[in-house]
């Protein structure tokens, strides 16, 4: 659904279950008034704790569109079908002026992973260029884990990151 087609669900008396499926940092920095938390790594446990409803909308929304994508095509496995998501996330929500909730601004986990890797490339290079051939490995070492990443959809990096104080 499009944004203004929420706001129209969100204005109306129709009830809906809006699901805001972003990590933590990412709902606190802005999201929805009416919308709940419940990250998308989570959301196998909550409908195995049949914590959806099954008897209004569900719609879920991220930051662009593809988490929530993916929750939806979790919950059709377990049998729901009142589902939809949100095109273009809580970003288009926010341009079209939907009513949001903004809290402190902090640098996204992605763009973190993506200024800690190319750090740590650069630098393999400088040391290797400057003291010893050796630290080329640094530089590998954090090519091959943006393959797994890639490759995986899990991030060491990104998990690592999550857990510095800063993100807490």
């Amino acid at each position: 659904m499009k944004p203004s087609d929420l706001h129209q669900h969100l204005a109306s008396d129709q009830e809906i279950f809006l699901c805001d499926v972003r990590t933590k940092m990412e709902f606190d920095s802005i999201h929805l008034t009416q919308a709940k938390h419940v990250p998308l790594d989570t959301i196998k446990g909550k409908i195995n704790e049949k914590q959806f409803p099954d008897d209004r909308l569900i719609v879920f929304i991220c930051k662009s569109g593809a988490r929530s994508e993916k929750a939806v095509q979790l919950l059709k496995a377990a049998g729901y079908n009142n589902l939809d998501f949100v095109e273009g996330g809580t970003d288009q929500c926010h341009k079209e002026g939907l009513d949001v909730i903004e809290g402190r601004k902090r640098i996204s986990l992605e763009r973190q992973v993506r200024i800690a890797a190319g750090t740590l490339v650069l630098v393999g290079v400088a040391l290797a260029l400057s003291i010893d051939i050796l630290f080329i490995v640094i530089s590998a070492f954090v090519g091959a884990g943006l393959v797994f990443a890639g490759l995986t959809d899990t991030c060491g990096m990104g998990l690592l990151l999550a857990k510095a104080p800063w993100n807490k």
